[in-house]
């Protein structure tokens, strides 16, 4: 049995221990950091060890939207624009990055990305989160996510749109506390939620450890109503992991926090910065993939097609033609 978790990995090479936990503990899916990249080869090692561990073809997600948050960094990999400064040149640009992206990824062993960023760029979103927003409108940032997520499903690497229900109001860092975002719901629904509205047909989604009162206390990643929320009232059909639980917004013990999750109707656990023991923990609370969650995951998986060949130099001379080497800022 598969645990309903996403789980991150301490170092360049996979460890003796780490590579025994992984096999007893069967996680769903791994995620890398900058931590974990060295080199091409060092990468492809990892991944594929990794695999091994768990004997399947788990999914190895990263953080690679471009701009800050980008985990294979120059001169080995490609220097992508922050999100928000390629906005204006619209989703045929982002169809490109998209392709860019997912071409980068899997010829190191890695199949899913945790992007599309749609949360709305408002003035006060706070600086960790505004630049990497594509868009401030609802069609902007829809027809953008919409084509950067085609282009990693084209390319054989999973999108996975966050920050669901909508986090471009926060005007804290969820890293280190929770944000509150005090507006009503048809407000919302008209603003922040549509694009995710409009999306709900990708494989996978991640929530946002916001708080939003009209639900009551609890971040939406705890929050029943929300889930409810985005799986009943939009019909949200993939499966929804949670941003990190080890962020500064949540509270409780590890595996407290990951039982509190999957209760209120999280499919998968992401659990990112912590030893064997607390990685262990996570997956306790998790507990094992089951029901429809399961089913949902494994449809998500069944959306990882086989790579198109492509000419990567090719792309990156559109994508240049398209925005300018140096894109304009995006008020």
């Amino acid at each position: 049995m598969v645990s309903a978790v996403v789980l991150g990995v301490q170092g360049l090479e996979l460890g003796r221990d780490e590579a025994a936990f992984f096999r007893e503990t069967a996680p769903w899916g791994f995620v890398l950091f900058a931590r974990n990249v060295e080199t091409p080869d060092q990468l492809r090692r990892l991944t594929s060890d990794l695999r091994a561990a768990v004997g399947r073809d788990a999914p190895v997600f990263v953080d690679q939207e471009g701009g800050r948050v980008q985990r294979l960094r120059a001169p080995l990999w490609h220097e992508y624009a922050p999100p928000l400064d390629q906005a204006p040149f619209g989703p045929a640009s982002f169809h490109l990055r998209g392709r860019m992206l997912a071409a980068e990824l899997r010829a190191v062993g890695i199949d899913g990305n945790f992007a599309p960023c749609a949360d709305l760029a408002w003035p006060e979103t706070h600086p960790f989160l505004r630049s990497r927003c594509m868009g401030t409108s609802v069609p902007e940032v829809t027809a953008n996510a919409r084509a950067l997520a085609d282009g990693l499903l084209m390319g054989g690497v999973l999108p996975v749109i966050k920050h669901m229900p909508g986090h471009g109001r926060a005007t804290q860092d969820s890293h280190l506390e929770t944000p509150l975002i005090d507006q009503s719901r048809a407000n919302l629904e008209s603003s922040d939620f549509a694009p995710f509205k409009a999306l709900t047909d990708l494989p996978l989604g991640m929530t946002a450890h916001i708080r939003l009162p009209f639900l009551g206390d609890l971040p939406a990643t705890m929050n029943p109503a929300a889930l409810a929320m985005m799986r009943d009232d939009w019909g949200f059909g993939g499966a929804i992991m949670t941003d990190d639980i080890g962020m500064g917004a949540l509270s409780g013990p590890i595996r407290d926090r990951a039982a509190c999750a999957i209760a209120a109707g999280c499919d998968l656990v992401l659990h990112c910065n912590d030893a064997i023991l607390g990685f262990a923990q996570a997956a306790e609370g998790a507990g094992r993939l089951s029901g429809a969650a399961r089913v949902r995951c494994e449809t998500a998986l069944k959306a990882r097609r086989a790579p198109e060949n492509v000419d990567f130099a090719a792309l990156a001379a559109d994508l240049s033609a398209m925005i300018g080497t140096t894109a304009h800022h995006h008020g």
